[in-house]
């Protein structure tokens, strides 16, 4: 995969959903909520590995590089669930982050 989009991501995201739609909240603009505070609560696990082992350590030392890459996917697999629950499209993310991005060229 030498390039991973973010379609592959919401597809594989949607096999997922798939696959535990007996369990999952069903995808919807109201687990949008839900899967954001999940989302955070990764984040914070992101947070503590540095937070607790620093930044050069965190690096350095693979296992450690190695749990804070997976927290990093987790992250990335509920911002990929957000995505589907507000029905956000690759094409209408790259546009927004291009826009954001010439914004912020230009600001300082």
């Amino acid at each position: 995969m030498s390039n991973f989009s973010i379609d592959e991501m919401l597809s594989m995201q949607k096999e997922l959903q798939e696959n535990y739609k007996e369990r999952w909240e069903t995808i919807s603009p109201e687990a949008g909520k839900h899967k954001l505070l999940w989302m955070v609560g990764e984040i914070g696990e992101v947070i503590d590995i540095v937070k607790k082992n620093g930044d050069r350590r965190s690096i350095e030392d693979l296992t450690l590089r190695e749990h804070l890459v997976e927290e990093l996917a987790d992250v990335l697999m509920y911002y990929n669930e957000i995505l589907l629950c507000y029905g956000i499209s690759e094409d209408e993310l790259k546009e927004a982050y291009i826009s954001k991005f010439e914004t912020n060229l230009k600001r300082w």
